[in-house]
């Protein structure tokens, strides 16, 4: 049995901050009293700007991790032929089912999120539309594919030359466009992927383990002749139970049982899993209540297309039918929930739903009509979404500033420790292809939300990072210390911590951001209670923000357990 040497990673890690100049404390600033009553967020008419961060990362990334050492972890498929970057220093591998064949292009990278320094990655087994997330120690832990790799786990630690170490077959079933998720033990959920009608529960860092499978009928109910159920959406749920979503149906299970707690109502309108390809988030967790452990959940789902829409997409001649505009939210664990449906601004397919550090929502990449798969989508939507989930109904959508780069299929997104957005990818072809209507593209973007509007920066809390204590336990007090130009009180701060999802195909798995409890505010201290249970934060590495009236600092890497 292989196990992998215990972390967390001492701190800081490499461009985490660490040569930031700290000021000496402020005095406290005089106290303006305002009753309690919150003051509105800050205000800007920035709708956001675009740069171009690498104009080669030599990889298309069809996947995407951010890690603990700063480093974005993306990956495309292996067996489709060359990348545009080979492995450095120089590997060969076979290729599978072509014998006498070897393959030395890189189908992975490891990107400075800072720098864009590229550095190859070694990937043995088909990553192709595979799943992932981080384990509680930090490493990434790969799985499914397709190939050789369909039933490999991979695990890769967070370090300046470390590899993949793989296990061809460690998984119990075939995982092809499954979701990963974690459990409040650390260990993972895994569940469907292309005729595979059960999921698995799998450990934390290791290659080999016992099998733990259970079939899921709910995936055979739910599978159309044209799928529109794999990446299904998957949430832990306070009780510790699991809610699946596929296609326009949701259940709660017991993961540890296999028994269904609960059938949820159906979403009308069309489907939204792949290929249909809508996107999905559970919104951020309030802790600020008197009973944290206990506290109602909303899962929203936006986007997608009609059933039979791939059957015209597929194929040509293609026809793309319009992507669904609706979007519905329920809250997961009340009983007798309904859904409640808005309208988005644009109709959208492939997108990707990112949680914010100041609790917003970021919907971005992906196309209006058509559906996932090779050249199956047109009419790239360019128009990145600001949802705002505690605004009134009819006021939360806000069209911020236009890409110039179409994001189509196979195109990722990430959100940065500085509060920035990472956009790479968009391979709507079976090879690299770079003449064709929508090209593959190496260019990676930064997207700055308007909350990084220059105007706003005089707002912005700095975390003092030097000699902090990074190491959370459950239900504790935390301090942050901080450093702020004007008086704040509780009513000014939130303290928001986001769980780095593995994104892929207009899903991010195991997303997750809490605003957790506060205990006491001043513009150089802020106490905060860590979250309850794994639960409510299963263990793991988080980015904390301290959020002054929606302009979030920069985030700083906290690390939960027991």
């Amino acid at each position: 049995e292989l196990i992998f040497p215990r972390f967390p990673f001492p701190f800081p890690f490499n461009g985490v901050n660490q040569n930031q100049e700290e000021p000496a404390p402020l005095e406290p600033a005089v106290e303006e009293k305002n009753n309690g009553i919150p003051k509105p967020d800050f205000e800007t008419e920035n709708r956001g700007t675009w740069m171009i961060h690498s104009p080669n990362a030599g990889v298309a990334a069809m996947h995407i991790q951010l890690m603990p050492n700063n480093k974005a972890v993306w990956y495309d498929t292996t067996n489709l032929g060359p990348s545009a970057i080979q492995n450095n220093p120089p590997f060969c591998k076979p290729v599978p089912e072509r014998p006498g064949e070897t393959d030395c292009w890189s189908h992975g990278v490891q990107y400075d999120v800072e720098s864009g320094q590229v550095r190859t990655l070694k990937v043995m087994t088909d990553t192709w539309c595979s799943s992932g997330g981080l384990s509680s120690n930090g490493e990434l832990v790969s799985t499914g594919g397709y190939r050789e790799g369909i039933r490999s786990i991979r695990i890769m630690n967070p370090c300046d030359n470390c590899e993949f170490q793989e296990n061809a077959n460690g998984l119990a079933a075939m995982r092809w466009y499954a979701t990963q998720h974690m459990l409040e033990n650390g260990s993972f959920i895994l569940v469907g992927g292309r005729g595979a009608h059960n999921y698995e529960i799998i450990p934390p860092g290791r290659l080999q383990f016992q099998v733990q499978q259970f079939g899921l009928n709910f995936l055979v109910e739910t599978e159309d002749e044209k799928e529109n159920n794999l990446y299904p959406f998957v949430n832990l749920l306070p009780d510790g139970n699991v809610f699946i979503f596929a296609n326009d149906r949701s259940i709660i299970i017991d993961p540890y049982t296999g028994k269904t707690i609960r059938d949820l109502p159906v979403l009308p309108g069309g489907s939204r899993n792949y290929p249909a390809s809508g996107t999905s988030a559970l919104l951020p967790i309030n802790l600020n209540t008197p009973n944290p452990d206990d506290v109602e959940v909303e899962i929203i789902v936006c986007g997608g297309n009609t059933k039979d829409a791939f059957k015209y997409s597929e194929f040509p001649p293609r026809q793309f039918f319009p992507a669904l505009k609706d979007c519905g939210r329920i809250f997961a664990n009340r009983q007798g929930a309904q859904w409640d449906i808005e309208e988005m601004l644009s109709p959208r397919v492939m997108g990707d739903m990112l949680l914010l550090p100041n609790g917003d929502i970021l919907i971005i990449n992906g196309a209006k009509t058509g559906t996932s798969a090779w050249d199956a989508a047109e009419e790239p939507n360019l128009v990145p979404l600001l949802y705002s989930p505690n605004k009134p109904k009819g006021q939360r959508f806000k069209e911020l500033n236009p890409s110039q780069i179409p994001r189509m299929y196979h195109s990722v997104s990430a959100v940065l420790p500085d509060g920035k957005i990472l956009v790479a990818g968009s391979n709507t072809h079976a090879v690299y292809d770079f003449q064709a209507k929508y090209p593959t593209d190496l260019r990676v973007e930064k997207f700055s939300p308007p909350y990084l509007a220059p105007e706003l920066e005089q707002h912005k809390p700095l975390i003092l990072e030097n000699g902090a204590n990074k190491e959370m336990k459950y239900g504790q007090n935390f301090k942050i210390n901080i450093k702020l130009d004007e008086f704040v009180d509780e009513t000014d701060i939130k303290v928001t911590m986001y769980a780095p999802p593995f994104t892929t195909h207009g899903y991010s798995q195991g997303q997750r951001l809490l605003i957790l409890k506060l205990q006491a505010v001043t513009n150089q201290e802020v106490t905060v209670v860590a979250p309850p249970s794994g639960r409510i934060a299963p263990p793991g590495y988080y980015l904390l923000f301290v959020v002054h009236r929606s302009v979030p600092s920069r985030g700083m890497w906290v690390h939960i357990d027991q």
